[in-house]
């Protein structure tokens, strides 16, 4: 039984941002302040007042509002220790590093590849995992900052997590990528019933975050490197699962 709830809430044209609340604390944490306003909107809308505030990296879509919110709530506010270039940190956290909130531990992995200094943030007795734009529905980051093996690390890392943990990442681009795995992995039957459900979903104007780790590794490409049926697809049966990885992240820019 989940000790924390959990609020999610659309901003800008794509972004997502998330409040962890525990009852019984009264403690609240946001991942990551791309737009002030809206996180301010969401914890009044929710009654809450802000404690905490965890930052994946250092792109304006999840920082821009910091000072704002840091201004407004006094909050305490958690990033990157290595490369970060984000003002306003109050405690600045690595790979492996714990701390605790609202009772429970929160676990930091670094997952460079997107950006150098990208943090994940896992919360192991919730079964949660906050991936910013590392690992998303069906999809992972742009290589900005770090090439296709720094990625690949990456990935690797969330998908030792347990098949069961909840995937919150921070952009609604599941149906565009959808469309893309399709055709990579074409006929993968967990795919097609779930592209068919994201669009429902979509058409609805309901959010496709968050998912599992499960869902992701059944029928997420950027995953499935290893996969022989995506391999043979891509006339790539003997390359490494970094070399796999590289060549479906070059076609997904392409896309």
């Amino acid at each position: 039984m989940a000790n924390l709830q959990y609020f999610q809430f659309p901003y800008m044209s794509d972004n997502y941002g998330v409040l962890i609340h525990s009852d019984s604390t009264g403690e609240t944490a946001a991942i990551d302040a791309g737009d002030g306003t809206a996180l301010l909107n969401a914890l009044a809308e929710k009654g809450w007042q802000l404690t905490d505030l965890f930052v994946t990296h250092h792109h304006a879509d999840h920082v821009a509002g910091l000072a704002e919110v840091k201004t407004t709530t006094s909050c305490k506010v958690t990033g990157p220790k290595l490369h970060s270039s984000i003002d306003g940190l109050d405690r600045q956290v690595a790979e492996g590093d714990t701390f605790q909130f609202a009772g429970c531990d929160v676990q930091v992995l670094h997952t460079p590849g997107h950006t150098a200094d990208m943090l994940n943030y896992y919360l192991p007795q919730e079964g949660v995992v906050f991936t910013g734009d590392t690992l998303f529905a069906l999809g992972c980051g742009r290589l900005f900052e770090g090439d296709a093996n720094t990625m690949w690390n990456s990935l690797n890392k969330l998908m030792a997590l347990p098949p069961s943990t909840t995937v919150y990442c921070s952009h609604e681009y599941t149906e565009a990528n959808a469309k893309f795995a399709m055709t990579v992995d074409p006929n993968n039957s967990a795919l097609q019933q779930r592209y068919e459900q994201i669009k429902q979903r979509r058409a609805e104007g309901k959010a496709t975050v968050p998912s599992t780790l499960a869902e992701e590794l059944a029928t997420n490409p950027f995953l499935r490197a290893d996969d022989q049926a995506i391999r043979q697809h891509l006339g790539m049966e003997s390359a490494t699962d970094a070399e796999v990885f590289a060549e479906i992240r070059t076609r997904k820019d392409n896309f």
